[in-house]
């Protein structure tokens, strides 16, 4: 069963539950799923409103593109440029927050073309499967804008400064090969087993220790700006923590009894 999102009328994002996932999917693919304040709006209450029971959360788009970044038609008939644009990043930047503080782990399956804002989703989801056709580009330089929605991050954390920087200074585009390379998808597949693997993987995730798994998230998060001392002290206390979550009980009888550990007993 499927239905939109709760939002605005205007029809940007599907949502579903299926069994343990929490399926989002960007459903304005006729033109290309662009990035406007419907969508962004859905996308956050999407993930606000996720339900109870779900334990991982998949992120698709519909159509052939997954998301062509920010709607440029919208903003060549702005009144007010500057305040459409600023409002519009404000509003996405939820939308990163949201995927970025998930109570569980996203899993995003990517194709076609991934522009603009929509990079900055990916860098802020835990696993991105990639199909192998796919083209990255961040687009601003070719409007004269700067970056938003995180999308500076996403491509410095991935490729270091001078690559980020060379790709975005020359309105470049990463091949889907280069992106896994660089660390800035996980997985790539061949275009026609894309949806399948990313539904797969989601459920894989889902059965796991998902408390463990978010803890697991923000110790690497943390670790590209924290000491070596600093890590261990969070390690130690999160580490603490999972062993006294039923997930972490379970994992231990489970070792010791020789069998598969159950996590969803710990829900």
């Amino acid at each position: 069963m499927s239905s939109p999102a709760t939002g605005t009328s205007q029809h940007r994002v599907t949502t579903a539950v299926d069994g343990d996932v929490w399926r989002v999917t960007l459903d304005n693919g006729a033109a290309g799923n662009p990035v406007d304040l419907p969508m962004a709006e859905q996308l956050t209450a999407a993930f606000t409103h996720r339900p109870a029971g779900t334990r991982a959360v998949l992120l698709t788009g519909n159509g052939p593109r997954f998301c062509v970044g920010g709607d440029i038609r919208a903003f060549a008939s702005a009144e007010d440029l500057p305040a459409f644009v600023g409002r519009l990043a404000e509003t996405w930047h939820e939308v990163v927050r949201a995927v970025l503080y998930c109570d569980v782990p996203v899993v995003a399956g990517v194709h076609g073309a991934v522009a603009g804002a929509g990079l900055g989703l990916l860098g802020a989801c835990d696993i991105v499967v990639c199909a192998r056709s796919t083209k990255l580009r961040p687009a601003y330089g070719g409007l004269g804008f700067s970056p938003d929605g995180g999308t500076s991050w996403a491509l410095t954390r991935a490729l270091g400064a001078p690559r980020a920087l060379e790709l975005m200074l020359t309105d470049g585009t990463l091949s889907a090969a280069d992106a896994h390379l660089f660390g800035l998808v996980a997985r790539l597949v061949d275009d026609e087993e894309l949806l399948d693997a990313a539904v797969a993987l989601a459920h894989q995730v889902a059965a796991g220790p998902v408390r463990a798994m978010v803890r697991t998230r923000g110790l690497v998060r943390r670790a590209v700006i924290r000491t070596l001392e600093e890590q261990l002290d969070d390690e130690a206390r999160l580490i603490a923590a999972s062993a006294a979550d039923p997930e972490g009980r379970e994992g231990v009888r489970a070792f010791a009894d020789k069998r598969r550990p159950d996590f969803r007993r710990g829900s």
